[in-house]
């Protein structure tokens, strides 16, 4: 697994599987968040797989899927009430981590200035610079 923290209660994470969740707990996170849609890969294992194995190892588990490039508010606001209501810290992923982490970026955007986002995300190895105007315009 590659987990990458963003913040306090949130980190990222490329595609997971099933067996990874004992792993996952036993590193300390209390939930997962996936962010990719159902049937996107081949080799993807399904919202259902990854659900039933997270709550079997006592993980809770919420699925907002979205489309890179086509994230809307509605998204991003679902996005922000999960992650606020889940128990912390939080495992989001998606099939690179980079829609988890513009979704985490776009929740704080006007919060939190957008070279500072757009740090905190490269840090974590994700380039999301192609965000700036969205960000910057969320002031």
């Amino acid at each position: 697994m590659d987990i990458r923290p963003l913040d306090g209660r949130l980190s990222a994470s490329p595609q997971i599987a099933p067996e990874d969740m004992p792993a996952i707990a036993g590193a300390g996170f209390r939930s997962v968040v996936s962010n990719r849609p159902d049937g996107e890969g081949p080799d993807q294992p399904s919202a259902a797989e990854i659900e039933a194995a997270a709550r079997e190892t006592g993980l809770a588990f919420a699925h907002v899927p979205v489309v890179g490039g086509a994230i809307e508010k509605t998204d991003i606001d679902r996005f922000r009430q999960v992650v606020d209501d889940l128990p912390k810290p939080v495992l989001g992923f998606c099939r690179t981590g980079t829609r988890t982490t513009t979704l985490w970026a776009l929740q704080h955007a006007g919060e939190r200035s957008a070279d500072e986002l757009i740090d905190v995300a490269r840090a974590a190895g994700y380039d999301i610079s192609g965000l700036a105007p969205r960000l910057q315009a969320a002031k």
